[in-house]
């Protein structure tokens, strides 16, 4: 069964100027809020990359203990090529079973392997100037901290992010599917090695103030759902707002883990916040490839994403608010004469922040008009979401056509 998000009739922007008109397609759309920073000031470690919409005390929406469960990653067509099960099955739907050979295909099997071996003995023949060898590069070895602050201390003195990978005991299978698997994939082992990596149980403490927690019960860290996983600090863009903070944060649904090709995903995401990083992610990860993140993650689009999630989830209603002078504020902050169009949508409630972003990318996906702008290619864009008081996550894309 295809799990479609909770949706309501909504407009898709798109303004021509040339045209001196607007073009409305009604369709989808969604809505979403991030996770809670810590306290101003607070001498901790590490801070959460998202702020509290005004009225709303922190994590009080979702928090490990009270947040409904992620649905398994078969519920989420475009997140079934992220997680794979630990036992070996894929988390995708079924495949059909293969038909049994016939005797001509029981036939054909071992003569193709006569003709290979017949081959294989014949004199190789005569090749003219053959190209030499290339040796492929070697892959690095990676080098893993198991101190948390002592991986905070390194990445700071290095200005390169760290890498914080939580998990259970030696016996937990998704754990050594992940370690296994994905963690020893040459390409996603070339990625991980700039970043500080940090291997740590679930019991993994820091030190704030006045005592010491738990980091998985840290408010920084209330997206992992207090489950293994990963997660990202940005310590590499020391004059960014987002410097210093978790950028992202990707549990585990129980018994599964991520795919290498996931997570390369994660580890080519652009800087960015908590809660837009994810957005990306989720457009990025879904199995049609649309391409509305491969042009430039534009800083004004991705303030003025930030700010109309932010302004949704403030008054729990999804909407293009206020659009025909935001269209002109948009415009006249974009190079090269483009041309701002935008998509909105929400979430079922109580998701988690994973969750939540797939959900939404899926409801556009159900509308010709909004996927017509998520699919294609633009110059710029920018995504965020961020979570009302009602537990409702509100989702906004703004691109910048020509």
């Amino acid at each position: 069964m295809i799990h479609v998000s909770r949706s309501i009739v909504s407009a898709l922007c798109l303004s021509a100027a040339c045209l001196g008109a607007a073009a409305m397609f009604w369709t989808f759309g969604l809505l979403t809020e991030q996770s809670a920073s810590a306290a101003p000031g607070e001498p901790v470690l590490i801070r959460s990359a998202s702020k509290d919409i005004p009225g709303d005390s922190p994590h009080t929406e979702i928090t490990p203990a009270t947040a409904g469960q992620p649905a398994d990653a078969s519920d989420h067509p475009q997140a079934l090529d992220a997680l794979a099960s630990a036992d070996g099955t894929s988390g995708q739907r079924e495949e059909p079973a293969k038909p049994q050979p016939t005797l001509a295909d029981e036939a054909a099997d071992p003569l193709q392997d006569l003709v290979a071996v017949a081959d294989s003995n014949a004199p190789p023949a005569p090749v003219d100037d053959p190209e030499p060898e290339v040796k492929p590069e070697p892959v690095p070895e990676l080098d893993w901290l198991t101190d948390y602050a002592e991986g905070m201390r390194l990445a700071a003195q290095e200005h390169r992010n760290l890498f914080l990978y939580f998990h259970e005991g030696e016996g937990n299978a998704a754990r050594r599917a992940f370690e296994s698997r994905t963690l020893t994939d040459p390409k996603v082992k070339e990625a991980l090695v700039n970043l500080i990596l940090v291997d740590l149980d679930m019991g993994a403490t820091v030190k704030t103030r006045d005592k010491t927690v738990l980091l998985l019960k840290h408010p920084a860290f209330a997206e992992m759902l207090g489950r293994q996983g990963i997660a990202i600090v940005d310590m590499s863009h020391d004059k960014a707002p987002y410097y210093g903070y978790v950028v992202s944060t990707f549990p585990f649904t129980p018994g599964k883990f991520y795919r290498a090709e996931a997570l390369s995903i994660i580890l080519h995401l652009p800087p960015g916040t908590l809660t837009q990083r994810t957005m990306i992610y989720a457009v990025r990860v879904h199995p049609e490839g649309p391409a509305s993140t491969e042009g430039q993650f534009y800083a004004v689009l991705a303030d003025e994403a930030n700010k109309h999630s932010t302004y949704q989830a403030s008054i729990t209603l999804q909407g293009h608010h206020q659009w025909d002078a935001r269209f002109q504020r948009i415009n006249a902050q974009l190079p090269g004469g483009a041309i701002a169009q935008e998509v909105v949508a929400e979430s079922w409630p109580n998701e988690g922040l994973v969750e939540a972003c797939v959900d939404c990318v899926q409801s556009w996906r159900q509308s010709p008009g909004h996927w017509g702008a998520v699919r294609e290619r633009h110059p710029l864009f920018g995504y965020d979401i961020k979570r009302g008081r009602n537990g409702i996550w509100y989702a906004t894309g703004i691109f910048g056509r020509r």
